[in-house]
């Protein structure tokens, strides 16, 4: 599912998405993977999720998704040129993106992120993107898994041999050949009704799972 007709793409950003998907491709089928045991599990879970990961792990997230995932998917993408060259990648994957964030065409992304999960797809966060801070978890994810009364699984790619580029949020690349884990976190219910002080918690807890599920896997890197 994309939504073009607020975000304007121009034949720059859909082929240099699709050079960029179809790169990540080939760099996906160099390295050695090892996945976590849950991911069957959800394969065979009927239930639709809400998938978070934070923005400097996301490289191989749609080359993972699509070789071990067999359910429908969609992403939010920033509202910018950024984001549109990230929704011409993700389609070489069978991923759909809805364009939106916080402080740009947030009520549009809403609307779009409701009606692909009504769809039948599972929604996919970077719930400290577009422009961080690196690692702190925002509220809107919790927001929507409360509005939609859906169950949020926290995702860690861990690489064990990557560059890091010099971007806000140290965004890695795995070096070809290397190895990368994808490690599945504890689902979080969250209930609808939240006050201030309780959806407060529920970001934090959300937040503290994530940083949980990366100390797992470096351990074995």
């Amino acid at each position: 599912m994309s939504d073009r007709s607020e975000i304007r793409e121009s034949w720059k950003t859909r082929w240099g998405g699709r050079i960029a998907g179809w790169g990540l491709r080939l760099l996906g089928m160099s390295l050695r993977k090892e996945i976590d045991a849950g991911v069957k599990g959800w394969n065979e879970e009927k239930e639709k999720v809400i998938w978070v990961l934070w923005h400097d792990e996301i490289a191989m997230a749609p080359y993972l998704w699509r070789r071990y995932f067999r359910r429908k998917g969609v992403v939010l993408t920033s509202a910018s040129k950024d984001g549109a060259y990230l929704a011409s990648a993700v389609r070489v994957f069978g991923l759909g993106a809805v364009h939106g964030s916080s402080s740009r065409r947030g009520a549009a992304a809403l609307v779009g992120l409701r009606r692909a999960a009504r769809a039948g797809n599972d929604l996919i966060f970077t719930p400290d993107g577009p422009r961080g801070p690196r690692h702190i978890l925002q509220g809107g994810v919790v927001k929507m898994a409360e509005a939609m009364e859906m169950c949020v699984v926290p995702v860690r790619l861990v690489y064990c041999s990557a560059w890091k580029l010099k971007t806000w949020d140290r965004f890695q690349v795995p070096k070809p050949f290397s190895r990368v884990r994808l490690v599945l976190g504890e689902p979080m219910e969250v209930e609808r009704g939240l006050g201030d002080e309780e959806f407060e918690l529920v970001r934090k807890s959300l937040e503290s799972r994530m940083g949980r599920v990366v100390s797992l896997g470096h351990d074995e890197c």
